[in-house]
């Protein structure tokens, strides 16, 4: 999950994750949880002073949501302006081919599948050639492409949430995890400090001798 530092109006500094905004103005002071709707937590004080309290509450309220709701869709739902024909998102044809000696031109679906952390991939979806190409095989292969898109959006939209509910849990265990960070850094140090210790503590024996 990203993070980022925010400066409030009093000149305090807060680490506050994507999906949280801060709102300060005449009349309100708080944090505002922008996921699945939103929902603002007020500080109850005009100086500030009460901004981590609130930020505190937002945050559960934001790893609550993420536990609950599916993750905003990032795919396209609607065809682009420019598209030039009827066809959904992410399917493109009849696109029409010949191979490299074949007196015969076939045709076929490009279908863009999406696929989470990963490029897209293209398939297609095979209709017929000119011979044998019909409404009927139009329509029965525009029907298949249509479900293969449809099975990897949702793939994808499955995998986003999950990865989102697992970055979240530093919401919850974000102060252990800092400690936790802080404590790992210090033990080698620590290590080495005494690991000197000892050589010197060596040293000092073998020269009394």
């Amino acid at each position: 999950m990203k993070f980022r530092d925010v400066v409030i109006f009093n000149g305090k500094t807060f680490t506050v994750p994507q999906g949280i905004q801060r709102i300060d103005t005449r009349a309100t002071h708080g944090w505002q949880v922008r996921y699945g709707g939103t929902k603002l937590f007020s500080d109850h004080t005009r100086d500030g002073s009460g901004a981590e309290a609130s930020l505190d509450l937002a945050r559960r309220e934001l790893a609550r949501r993420i536990a609950k709701l599916p993750a905003p869709s990032l795919l396209q739902k609607k065809p682009s302006e420019s598209k030039t024909s009827n066809l959904p998102v992410g399917i493109s044809g009849p696109i029409v081919r010949q191979r490299v000696g074949s007196s015969v031109r076939s045709c076929s679906f490009s279908v863009l599948l999406p696929r989470f952390g990963q490029p897209p991939r293209c398939s297609s979806v095979y209709i017929g050639t000119e011979n044998t190409y019909t409404v009927e095989r139009y329509q029965a292969a525009l029907v298949k492409a249509v479900a293969m898109r449809q099975e990897a959006e949702q793939i994808y939209e499955l995998a986003t949430t999950k990865a989102k509910r697992a970055a979240a849990k530093v919401l919850r265990t974000g102060a252990v995890g800092a400690v936790a960070a802080k404590a790992v850094k210090r033990a080698p140090a620590k290590k080495a400090a005494t690991e000197v210790a000892k050589k010197s503590t060596a040293k000092k024996s073998a020269s009394a001798r």
